[in-house]
């Protein structure tokens, strides 16, 4: 019996050490992913075209904030992680080519899809002069067709090489969670591979099967994996603006507790407890894009996806429903000191994008605010949108002093223990709880809370 173990564990470890592994685009994705297979001993080769976020990785530190990260890409440096801004290596040197860069949103809600455009076209020119026979994964967030219809073409007019011959191509979403990406990465609930059902899908099979033990791994095509992504997030997307739509009506009616409501309704297997959590609204790199990107993919079909356009109002409600909040509590917010608790989208993170923090600073600046903020990981990134427009502090005693309401945006366990001392310091005593922290707590307080009747 330890003679199959030693045997299958020498097998493992020879697949880890031969087989090249090529990831570009060192993003919140490409680096966790590289990060992860390089402490496992995989041969990893990273690319970015920012130099300076590669001289800042290979120190050691993460160009962003994610829980693990640091010392799991410090194993993986210690363990043979190359970086570097040249692609040419990966294409003549990887078996697996993972492309991991962004698909940022357009004001018209489409994504993007310029740099991945550019690194397949890169991708093509050096499959030309090599004799490799790659597999290039598609792990960046593309909406339908695009793989088939426009990464397809380039690579092969590029590359003069014919998919399925001279390269194999699989589309592969992720589904990582800020603050938890190290977890998921190692163990996903899902792996989705796309493709032609040929051996380039086999041999994408069989990489995630020694990677992942009892993992679902689910075999499409193209279309339907770049698919599931978007129909993913967008169901995430309506869960939270379904609770945060019951959470307005539980507001207009007498002691209800819209925890209660939503704890209850998750215990039905049918629906789950999952994002059930009703607060400020949904934001982020993923959600808000996704959906966008996908109602704008539909129309181009002429369907009109009325619930996810709904969606979005409602999320957008859920802003004005705080700016109203404000309003009736102080009055005229024009000069009113306001504190903000909590810039990034969710708590223990430093990512602002799509921030529902973000989005209330600049309507009540708009207003005539003026803003105090506090956030442990964010302060850095919000300055480079606001900059000396408004107060920054480390400090909750330091954001409380003087100002005229207080609003708690994320579930920062430093904003559960705010105390009677600290809100002695305001000048109002006025706290708009978004994520009903504070409702358990006898404080000496005009307390609001989303879903609170």
């Amino acid at each position: 019996m330890d003679s199959i173990t030693n045997s299958m564990t020498l097998i493992e470890n020879n697949f880890c050490n031969t087989m090249k592994i090529g990831i570009i685009g060192l993003g919140f994705v490409g680096l966790s992913f590289a990060s992860v297979l390089g402490s496992k001993k995989y041969s990893v080769i990273g690319v970015d075209s920012d130099s300076q976020k590669v001289n800042k990785i290979l120190t050691g530190k993460a160009p962003f904030y994610e829980p693990k990260l640091d010392n799991t890409l410090e194993n993986a440096l210690k363990n043979g992680l190359k970086i570097t801004n040249e692609i040419n290596q990966v294409v003549t040197e990887c078996k697996l080519i993972f492309i991991a860069v962004g698909t940022p949103q357009r004001k018209d809600g489409s994504i993007d899809l310029t740099m991945i455009k550019k690194v397949v076209k890169e991708i093509g020119k050096n499959l030309a002069k090599t004799k490799n026979i790659p597999i290039i994964i598609v792990k960046s967030t593309v909406v339908p067709e695009t793989t088939t219809k426009i990464i397809l073409p380039i690579l092969e007019k590029e590359s003069r090489k014919k998919v399925g011959k001279g390269f194999g191509l699989i589309t592969n979403p992720e589904f990582l969670r800020e603050t938890n990406a190290i977890n998921d990465t190692i163990n996903p609930h899902v792996v989705v591979i796309g493709g032609y059902n040929d051996k380039f899908t086999k041999e994408i099979e069989n990489f995630y099967t020694k990677f992942h033990k009892n993992i679902p791994i689910i075999n499409t095509n193209h279309q339907t994996s770049e698919m599931v992504k978007y129909a993913n997030n967008s169901f995430l997307a309506t869960k939270i603006s379904f609770i945060n739509q019951i959470a307005t009506i539980c507001e207009a009616i007498s002691e209800v507790n819209v925890d209660t409501v939503a704890t209850t309704i998750g215990l039905d297997p049918r629906i789950g407890s999952l994002f059930l959590t009703a607060g400020p609204g949904y934001g982020g790199s993923c959600l808000p894009k996704d959906v966008k990107a996908i109602i704008n993919f539909s129309n181009k079909y002429k369907i009109k996806p009325a619930l996810l356009h709904a969606v979005e109002e409602i999320n957008q409600q859920q802003l004005e429903n705080i700016i109203n909040t404000i309003k009736k509590k102080v009055g005229k917010i024009n000069n009113k000191k306001i504190t903000i608790l909590g810039l990034a989208f969710k708590d223990n993170t430093d990512d602002i994008r799509d921030s529902i923090s973000i989005k209330l600073i600049d309507l009540l600046l708009k207003k005539g605010a003026k803003i105090i903020a506090h956030d442990s990981k964010a302060i850095f990134n919000t300055k480079i949108i606001f900059g000396e427009k408004i107060q920054y502090t480390n400090s909750i005693k330091e954001a409380m002093k003087n100002t005229e309401c207080a609003i708690i945006m994320t579930t920062a366990k430093e904003y559960s223990q705010i105390n009677n001392n600290e809100l002695k310091l305001m000048k109002k005593r006025l706290i708009i709880d978004s994520r009903r922290l504070l409702v358990n707590r006898n404080l000496d307080v005009d307390y609001s809370a989303i879903g609170m009747g």
